[in-house]
Formats: C-alpha cells, structure tokens, sequence
C-alpha cells in the first residue's frame, strides 16, 4: 500500500479519488483548500468508515504555512489536483484573472512538488502526477486563461518527466474531459463578476451560448475517479491517462489541424 497526498481533494475529482484510493487501503494525505471542506470531507470519511486510511489537512498551495506543514510528510506519491479558472475572452478579461490562474494551476503547482520531488530523489523511488485537462490539449471557447495554464502545465510536466525518470522517479498526467463535478459550471459562471455588455465588445449570448454547450455535455464523474484510483498507484502507467478515451482522437485531430488552419480561419472544431 502507498502512501499518497492529494491536493484539491475537499471537493470534485480530487476528493473522490481520495476516499476512493482510501477504500483500497492506501494512506492518504488529503489536502483540502477550505477549513468547512475539511469538516465535509470528514462527514464522509466517516459515513465509509475509512478515518484510519484517511488524514486529512488543510492545504492551500498558495499558503506558506500550509505548504510547509504538508512538506514534513514521506510520500510515495503525489497527486497535484488543486486548481481554479476563470472565464471571458481573452481579449478582454482582466490580466490578473489570467495571472491568479497562471499562479496557482501552474507555479505553485510546481512550487509545491519541488521539495517532494528532491526528497524522492534521495531515496531513489517516488511517483508525481499532475492532474491537468484535455484543456491542456485543446481550447475551449472562452476558457482561454484555463487553456493556457493547462497547456504551460503539460510543457512542464513534460520536462520534469524527461528530467527524473532517468533518477528513478515516474512521472504522469491525468487529463479528464467535462466531467459533472460542477467546477465547468462555476469557471463558466464567474465571467459575470467583472463582464459589462455596455461596455466589452464580445457578444454576451456568445458566451452564454458556450456555457450551455458545456453544461449540456458533462458525464459522470464515477468513471473518471475509478480510473484515477486504478491508475494513481501503479508503478508505471500511460504519460497520459485521458477520458473519456474518444478525446484521445480528438485532442490528436485539433492538434494537427494547428498546422493546416490558416491566420483568418477558426479552427475547424470551434465553428
């Protein structure tokens, strides 16, 4: 059995998978933003039995305090769940909505994973996986600050596979597409706080209309979290782990048509 600490893990995939991995057995270290997720988490810990498989901390990787606490535990695996978004277009959102998505689902990301990765270093063995987005593979219309720090995220990960493989560690992301968990529903929603239609030039029904087109097509989460206590613990898995499996292809095809599509044409999946 491993020992596992998870981030984001008061609400969604994140906390799913670690009542899920839990059940199986594993010590899990669940990190949670909020001190009342914490007490919701707890509830149903204890409705499943599993409060001797499951500790859980409060973990903002924003917080200094917080991410030093969580840096005296010895894992054998880390899962890098916390995330956020904001939505509008790009064209017009406030940069720092972009820059306070940047920070937290890419450098304190990392910044958090790198006193774990130099301790699994010294011991020569260790797992780290990143939870990014089919988002990190394609874009979505309106969500281009959650697109671009997934997309910065995978290039990290990336490198830090090339760079720590060969010293013994494994290295993984895990990309679920629009899972129900109802983090879609809220990134699309918070436009609202600084978009004016008197004022921004995007058509607001534009933007109402892609909402609807998300909210329309989410599937249950269940498969997703069954896949990421399956995968989580494994020695070894997929670089990727992407689902539904049909996004594969689809995140393959919007990829190469990157190199077909002209300066003044959308690209094909987004008309």
């Amino acid at each position: 059995m491993k020992t596992i600490l998870i981030t984001g893990a008061g609400s969604g995939l994140g906390k799913g998978t670690a009542l899920g991995l839990a059940a199986k057995g594993h010590k899990v270290i669940a990190g949670v933003h909020k001190w009342e997720q914490k007490s919701r988490l707890l509830e149903d810990t204890k409705k499943a039995g599993l409060e001797a498989n499951i500790e859980i901390i409060k973990l903002n990787i924003l917080d200094p305090m917080d991410c030093q606490k969580a840096w005296e535990y010895d894992i054998d695996i880390l899962v890098n769940n916390a995330g956020i978004g904001h939505s509008g277009p790009v064209s017009e959102m406030p940069v720092e909505l972009i820059r306070e998505v940047m920070e937290t689902n890419v450098f304190s990301t990392l910044e958090f994973a790198q006193p774990f990765i130099k301790k699994m270093i010294e011991k020569g063995t260790g797992k780290i996986v990143f939870v990014s987005s089919v988002a990190g593979l394609t874009t979505s219309p309106y969500l281009g600050a959650y697109n671009a720090s997934k997309h910065a995220l995978e290039a990290i990960v990336q490198s830090l596979r090339d760079e720590l493989t060969p010293m013994g560690l494994t290295v993984a992301t895990i990309n679920p597409g629009p899972f129900d968990t109802g983090f879609n529903d809220r990134m699309y929603d918070n436009y609202v706080q600084w978009f004016n239609e008197d004022y921004h030039f995007t058509p607001k029904k534009k933007i109402e209309a892609a909402a609807k087109e998300m909210a329309e097509n989410q599937f249950d989460p269940k498969e997703m979290i069954d896949k990421m206590v399956e995968v989580i613990p494994q020695e070894t898995q997929e670089f990727r782990t992407i689902l539904p499996t049909d996004f594969v292809a689809m995140c393959k095809e919007y990829q190469e048509n990157q190199y077909k599509v002209k300066s003044d044409t959308v690209t094909p999946s987004k008309k």
